[in-house]
């Protein structure tokens, strides 16, 4: 019989992975995958000022990453320079800048600072249990509310403008369903590696995948299931719980991969 902690964990897990497969879709189509990086570093940055006011860190995380979202898109509208460049630019000075304050104040142990760069999922609480499912059901339900427009604005953002599309407020949402994601993605398989929870599921889905609604759909199923499988691996094998999440995510990456020439073989017959 399962442990309760284990049980929590394993829903926490599931919950994260079907919010940000669906997510993650839309940093492949715009080609957006060092965005997620960035949003990652600066989390980080959320954590040490979390700790340093005394406040919980995952509510630093969800300030920070959407400062720096928000940060991102002004830059890009009154700065010339490409966006990569910006958002190597902010990606480590805030991932620096995180470290220099958490090594001023003193206020992490390695302990609990290792937690929050690779997870600590088997720690949740029922708190964070019911955080994350109501949390991602209103993140799903907001973004499939979004789902038309922010398609649009994928394939074509001026066209989208052109017929009226909330092109400016679609994107401020999406990057508030991103942060939202990363800060709880921090509790799973922490701040390092919560991009992968974002990239890895779209990806594989991608090439199993029709349409964008197919594509949304499969790329929360492979969430659900790397974090559930990785959790189990971790258990039996003994090793930390988020890298173990994401070596399963990209164990399911190649496999889509061989599935991918099998699947159109099928439909070409």
């Amino acid at each position: 019989m399962l442990d309760d902690f284990f049980v929590r964990a394993l829903l926490v897990a599931a919950g994260v992975g079907c919010v940000a497969g669906p997510l993650g879709c839309f940093l492949l189509w715009r080609r957006m995958a060092y965005f997620g990086d960035t949003m990652a570093h600066s989390a980080l940055l959320g954590v040490a000022l979390g700790m340093v006011l005394g406040s919980s860190p995952v509510l630093g995380v969800f300030t920070i990453v959407i400062v720096t979202a928000l940060s991102l898109l002004f830059l890009q509208r009154t700065v010339h320079l490409a966006s990569d460049t910006l958002l190597g630019l902010l990606s480590h000075t805030a991932l620096a800048l995180g470290v220099v304050v958490l090594a001023i104040s003193g206020s992490a142990n390695g302990h609990s600072l290792l937690g929050y760069l690779f997870g600590d999922v088997l720690a949740v609480t029922r708190m964070d249990l019911a955080m994350v499912w109501v949390g991602g059901l209103i993140c799903l339900a907001v973004l499939a509310y979004i789902w038309r427009p922010l398609v649009a604005l994928t394939v074509h953002e001026d066209l989208a403008r052109a017929e009226g599309s909330p092109v400016e407020r679609c994107q401020i949402i999406y990057m508030i369903l991103m942060a939202g994601a990363v800060a709880a993605g921090m509790k799973v398989v922490g701040v390092l590696l919560v991009v992968a929870m974002l990239i890895i599921p779209a990806a594989a889905a991608q090439s199993l995948s029709r349409t964008p609604e197919q594509m949304a759909v499969l790329a929360a199923i492979i969430g659900v299931i790397s974090g559930g499988g990785g959790l189990y691996g971790s258990l039996v094998l003994d090793t930390p719980s988020g890298p173990s999440i994401v070596v399963t995510a990209g164990i399911l990456f190649l496999i889509s991969l061989l599935i991918q020439p099998i699947s159109r073989a099928l439909e070409s017959a």
